[in-house]
């Protein structure tokens, strides 16, 4: 019980923190709330916080009005196909209603992992290569970044791992090797918005040098007529998907 209520408490710590970030104009958050790995959790565990998940999904969705008034894109990333039917109904909804919100993007990772997401991107451009949508010449880091769950979006500026650890528990593995990396010993229930301001003000030091790193890394081609087709087709699938997720039995 103690560990699904702690698990509660960081739930609700997130609508705080997403007040400071529009506060201070951050445009896109990514949440960590369920990795693949926690599948391994005793079944009392997992089935408590699949529960504590279905709650706050519910609960989103009852104030859509006052998420869609702040402007506030939901995008639930992951292996959904690892998740209960009605779980991943939820997930698909929350997403549906507020896709033509645009002041901020919150990225909720659920039953994720950075390694299955990279291996979900290279299926991607497999099938793609299959299907003749783009040649082994379009394969570049461009593209991989476009396949990755975080496809359209910029890559972190800051990664925030709370609680005193310093790993990242495979999280946004690709999308953070140019990222400035902060650690804290607070507990994520307990961060304060002193914190999350050191936080900035910390990778604020350091910013011109990531963005000097991140050309150095990312430097590429710019993506062909062909390959943002294939990726126009790849988010419309993904949206159908969610459509149809709806509306099955």
């Amino acid at each position: 019980v103690k560990k699904i209520d702690g698990h509660s408490k960081g739930f609700d710590k997130l609508s705080e923190v997403l007040q400071w970030c529009l506060d201070i104009g951050v445009e896109e958050v990514t949440v960590y709330a369920f990795s693949i790995e926690n599948f391994k959790r005793s079944k009392e565990e997992v089935d408590g916080l699949l529960d504590l998940a279905r709650e706050k999904f519910q609960r989103l969705l009852q104030e859509k009005e006052k998420i869609n008034k702040h402007g506030l894109k939901i995008r639930v990333i992951g292996n959904k196909s690892l998740l209960p039917d009605d779980l991943v109904k939820l997930a698909a909804e929350a997403e549906l209603i507020t896709r033509d919100n645009h002041q901020v993007l919150l990225n909720v990772a659920f039953s994720y992992t950075a390694t299955d997401e990279m291996t979900s991107a290279c299926n991607k451009v497999l099938s793609g290569l299959k299907d003749d949508l783009i040649a082994p010449s379009d394969v570049d880091i461009a593209l991989m970044s476009e396949c990755l769950h975080t496809g359209g979006s910029q890559f972190p500026e800051i990664i925030i791992r709370t609680s005193g650890e310093t790993r990242l528990s495979d999280f946004l593995l690709w999308q953070g090797c140019a990222s400035y990396l902060h650690f804290t010993g607070a507990l994520w229930p307990e961060i304060t918005v002193l914190d999350f301001l050191w936080a900035i003000f910390k990778y604020q030091r350091v910013a011109e040098e990531l963005d000097r790193l991140k050309e150095r890394l990312y430097a590429s081609k710019p993506l062909s007529g062909r390959e943002i087709q294939f990726l126009e087709t790849i988010n419309k699938e993904r949206w159908l998907g969610l459509e149809r997720t709806l509306v099955s039995e």
